[in-house]
Protein backbone atom coordinates (compact mmCIF):
# COMPACT_ATOMS: atom_id res chain seq x y z
CA UNK A 1 0.00 0.00 0.00
CA UNK A 2 1.16 3.41 -1.10
CA UNK A 3 1.35 6.38 1.53
CA UNK A 4 2.39 9.69 1.85
CA UNK A 5 2.84 12.28 4.50
CA UNK A 6 0.37 15.42 4.61
CA UNK A 7 0.51 18.49 6.67
CA UNK A 8 2.27 19.08 10.07
CA UNK A 9 -0.72 18.72 12.83
CA UNK A 10 0.05 21.28 16.27
CA UNK A 11 -1.40 18.26 18.42
CA UNK A 12 0.95 15.36 17.21
CA UNK A 13 2.17 13.68 14.30
CA UNK A 14 1.52 14.27 10.57
CA UNK A 15 -0.73 12.69 9.23
CA UNK A 16 -0.48 9.93 6.46
CA UNK A 17 -1.88 9.69 3.51
CA UNK A 18 -3.29 6.13 2.92
CA UNK A 19 -3.70 4.63 -1.09
CA UNK A 20 -6.52 2.04 -1.01
CA UNK A 21 -6.01 -1.83 -2.13
CA UNK A 22 -8.52 -3.38 -4.74
CA UNK A 23 -10.59 -5.86 -2.49
CA UNK A 24 -9.19 -8.89 -3.92
CA UNK A 25 -5.72 -8.39 -3.30
CA UNK A 26 -6.95 -8.29 0.66
CA UNK A 27 -8.60 -11.66 0.15
CA UNK A 28 -6.01 -14.17 0.78
CA UNK A 29 -4.78 -12.12 4.32
CA UNK A 30 -8.22 -12.31 5.40
CA UNK A 31 -9.18 -15.89 4.76
CA UNK A 32 -5.73 -16.70 6.56
CA UNK A 33 -7.00 -14.64 9.90
CA UNK A 34 -10.73 -16.07 9.80
CA UNK A 35 -8.92 -19.56 9.59
CA UNK A 36 -6.78 -18.89 12.67
CA UNK A 37 -10.30 -17.52 14.04
CA UNK A 38 -11.96 -20.54 13.32
CA UNK A 39 -9.37 -22.74 14.30
CA UNK A 40 -8.61 -21.21 18.31
CA UNK A 41 -12.13 -21.64 18.29
CA UNK A 42 -12.25 -25.12 17.70
CA UNK A 43 -9.47 -25.67 20.34
CA UNK A 44 -11.60 -24.09 22.53
CA UNK A 45 -14.73 -26.51 21.84
CA UNK A 46 -12.50 -29.31 22.19
CA UNK A 47 -10.83 -27.99 25.57
CA UNK A 48 -14.64 -27.70 26.93
CA UNK A 49 -15.11 -32.03 26.20
CA UNK A 50 -16.79 -31.03 23.08
CA UNK A 51 -19.93 -29.55 24.66
CA UNK A 52 -22.49 -27.97 21.98
CA UNK A 53 -24.15 -25.37 22.00
CA UNK A 54 -21.32 -22.37 22.76
CA UNK A 55 -20.11 -22.17 19.27
CA UNK A 56 -20.78 -17.87 19.23
CA UNK A 57 -18.69 -17.91 22.96
CA UNK A 58 -16.08 -19.62 21.03
CA UNK A 59 -15.60 -17.28 18.07
CA UNK A 60 -15.92 -14.55 19.45
CA UNK A 61 -13.02 -15.43 22.61
CA UNK A 62 -11.24 -16.60 19.35
CA UNK A 63 -11.53 -13.25 17.76
CA UNK A 64 -10.72 -11.41 21.15
CA UNK A 65 -7.32 -13.63 21.45
CA UNK A 66 -5.99 -13.23 18.10
CA UNK A 67 -7.44 -9.74 17.27
CA UNK A 68 -6.89 -6.35 18.13
CA UNK A 69 -10.09 -4.41 19.14
CA UNK A 70 -10.66 -1.30 16.99
CA UNK A 71 -13.31 1.10 17.92
CA UNK A 72 -15.41 2.46 15.27
CA UNK A 73 -17.24 5.85 14.62
CA UNK A 74 -19.29 7.37 11.81
CA UNK A 75 -21.38 9.95 10.58
CA UNK A 76 -23.38 11.08 7.50
CA UNK A 77 -24.04 14.36 6.08
CA UNK A 78 -25.82 15.15 2.76
CA UNK A 79 -22.89 14.82 0.78
CA UNK A 80 -20.29 12.28 2.71
CA UNK A 81 -19.56 9.66 5.42
CA UNK A 82 -16.64 10.46 7.92
CA UNK A 83 -15.61 6.92 9.61
CA UNK A 84 -12.60 6.74 12.51
CA UNK A 85 -11.46 3.70 13.01
CA UNK A 86 -9.00 3.46 16.22
CA UNK A 87 -5.40 1.47 15.29
CA UNK A 88 -3.65 2.55 17.93
CA UNK A 89 0.00 0.71 17.57
CA UNK A 90 -0.35 0.16 13.96
CA UNK A 91 1.45 2.71 11.39
CA UNK A 92 1.01 3.01 7.90
CA UNK A 93 3.82 0.16 6.99
CA UNK A 94 1.56 -2.54 8.55
CA UNK A 95 -2.14 -1.47 7.64
CA UNK A 96 -4.09 -2.40 4.26
CA UNK A 97 -7.02 -0.48 3.71
CA UNK A 98 -9.97 -1.15 0.65
CA UNK A 99 -13.01 0.47 -0.15
CA UNK A 100 -15.81 -0.61 -2.00
CA UNK A 101 -18.98 1.24 -2.77
CA UNK A 102 -20.79 -0.43 0.50
CA UNK A 103 -17.87 -1.69 2.77
CA UNK A 104 -15.06 -0.71 4.61
CA UNK A 105 -11.98 -3.32 5.03
CA UNK A 106 -9.19 -2.45 7.28
CA UNK A 107 -6.24 -5.15 7.57
CA UNK A 108 -3.27 -4.39 10.03
CA UNK A 109 -0.40 -6.78 10.82
CA UNK A 110 2.91 -6.28 12.31
CA UNK A 111 4.51 -9.05 11.30
CA UNK A 112 4.60 -7.60 7.81
CA UNK A 113 7.99 -9.76 6.83
CA UNK A 114 6.52 -13.03 6.81
CA UNK A 115 7.93 -14.57 9.92
CA UNK A 116 6.00 -14.74 13.27
CA UNK A 117 8.37 -13.03 16.22
CA UNK A 118 9.27 -15.62 18.95
CA UNK A 119 7.38 -15.51 21.92
CA UNK A 120 7.57 -17.50 25.03
CA UNK A 121 4.47 -19.08 25.59
CA UNK A 122 1.03 -19.36 22.95
CA UNK A 123 -0.73 -17.75 26.25
CA UNK A 124 1.54 -14.78 25.95
CA UNK A 125 1.05 -14.77 22.04
CA UNK A 126 -2.70 -14.72 22.38
CA UNK A 127 -2.59 -12.06 25.58
CA UNK A 128 -0.77 -9.73 23.38
CA UNK A 129 -2.75 -9.72 19.39
CA UNK A 130 -0.97 -7.92 16.59
CA UNK A 131 -3.27 -8.36 13.60
CA UNK A 132 -6.90 -6.72 13.35
CA UNK A 133 -9.35 -7.80 10.88
CA UNK A 134 -12.52 -5.30 10.64
CA UNK A 135 -15.02 -5.30 8.14
CA UNK A 136 -18.23 -2.26 7.94
CA UNK A 137 -20.57 -2.44 6.25
CA UNK A 138 -22.13 0.81 5.38
CA UNK A 139 -26.09 2.11 4.76
CA UNK A 140 -25.18 4.17 2.10
CA UNK A 141 -23.17 3.96 -1.07
CA UNK A 142 -19.82 5.73 -1.50
CA UNK A 143 -17.44 6.71 -4.20
CA UNK A 144 -14.11 4.77 -3.50
CA UNK A 145 -12.34 6.47 -6.13
CA UNK A 146 -13.09 10.00 -4.43
CA UNK A 147 -12.37 8.79 -0.53
CA UNK A 148 -9.55 10.25 1.25
CA UNK A 149 -8.05 8.18 4.05
CA UNK A 150 -5.60 9.52 6.36
CA UNK A 151 -3.76 8.40 9.59
CA UNK A 152 -2.39 10.46 12.48
CA UNK A 153 -1.94 9.48 16.02
CA UNK A 154 -3.05 5.91 16.04
CA UNK A 155 -6.94 6.72 14.35
CA UNK A 156 -7.43 6.18 10.49
CA UNK A 157 -9.95 9.01 9.16
CA UNK A 158 -12.29 8.17 6.10
CA UNK A 159 -13.75 10.97 3.73
CA UNK A 160 -16.04 9.57 2.01
CA UNK A 161 -18.22 11.07 -0.50
CA UNK A 162 -21.91 9.46 -1.13
CA UNK A 163 -22.89 8.70 -4.33
CA UNK A 164 -25.57 10.81 -5.96
CA UNK A 165 -28.21 8.52 -6.78
CA UNK A 166 -28.19 8.63 -10.68
CA UNK A 167 -24.27 7.81 -9.88
CA UNK A 168 -25.68 4.58 -8.07
CA UNK A 169 -28.10 3.64 -10.31
CA UNK A 170 -25.56 3.91 -13.79
CA UNK A 171 -22.85 2.47 -11.43
CA UNK A 172 -20.46 5.74 -12.73
CA UNK A 173 -19.15 8.53 -10.97
CA UNK A 174 -19.28 12.24 -12.05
Amino acid sequence: MKSQRTSQSKFGPPAVRLIPSHPADLQAKMQEMQLAIARRAHELFEARGREHGHDIDDWFRAQSELLCPVSISISQSKDRIDLCATVVGFDETNLKISIEPRQITILGDKETSGTKAQVATVEQARSYPYQILEVVDLATEVMPERAVVELQAGVLKFNLPIAAPNEVETGRAA
